[in-house]
């Protein structure tokens, strides 16, 4: 049996609801990182975690066009209850040392073209990483109140010991064989240097 989950990233409403349903199975990051091991050792800060959804910054120019419905255009505040329904472990991580090396991966990225470029501007000393996210929805979804230190612009949110109870079980988002498709696809587009 698989160990309790204690942690949870925050992502757009949108985006937790596309990994849980295996529309989308990759991410950029580069916040909420760190490197332990030393430079060129990228490691995501807690590699398996719930999806938390977040209402707060969410923005229909930011999907695709193709997925822009899925969000309102009035901003929405963040409820008083939150429902997890999907957990991930990062499967794969690359750096992304161009962003014109994404465009064979758009399928796999909810996020706009304005959007990635927005993730490449900020900071651009610090790289941008592609997440290939192994994403697993809950046995059963968990409704949580939606505590003060959850809510807010956190990459992370460490859940209250109540709420450590939630089991690494369910059902994949993906099947193995699409995982793997997209994993290879990921090593064409992004080769180790």
């Amino acid at each position: 049996m698989r160990s309790m989950l204690t942690t949870a990233l925050k992502d757009w409403s949108a985006i937790t609801t596309l990994l849980a349903q295996g529309h989308v199975c990759l991410t950029l990051r580069k916040g909420g990182i760190h490197e332990p091991s030393g430079p060129g050792v990228f490691e995501l800060e807690h590699p398996t975690f719930l999806l938390y959804p977040a209402f707060e910054h969410q923005n229909p120019d930011g999907l695709r066009e193709d997925l822009r419905h899925l969000v309102d255009a009035t901003p929405i505040p963040e409820p008083q209850q939150i429902t997890l329904t999907a957990w991930a472990e990062a499967d794969t991580i690359l750096p992304v040392p161009d962003r014109s090396l994404l465009q064979p991966l758009r399928d796999l990225i909810p996020w706009s073209d304005a959007m990635i470029d927005m993730r490449f501007d900020y900071k651009p000393e610090r790289p941008v990483y592609a997440i290939l996210l192994r994403v697993t929805r809950l046995t059963e979804p968990v409704t949580l109140t939606n505590h003060p230190e959850y809510r807010g612009c956190r990459s992370w949110v460490p859940l209250r010991p109540e709420h450590e109870t939630i089991s690494a079980t369910g059902t994949p988002a993906l099947t193995h064989d699409k995982l793997q498709e997209a994993k290879q696809r990921l090593h064409r587009a992004l080769p180790r240097t």
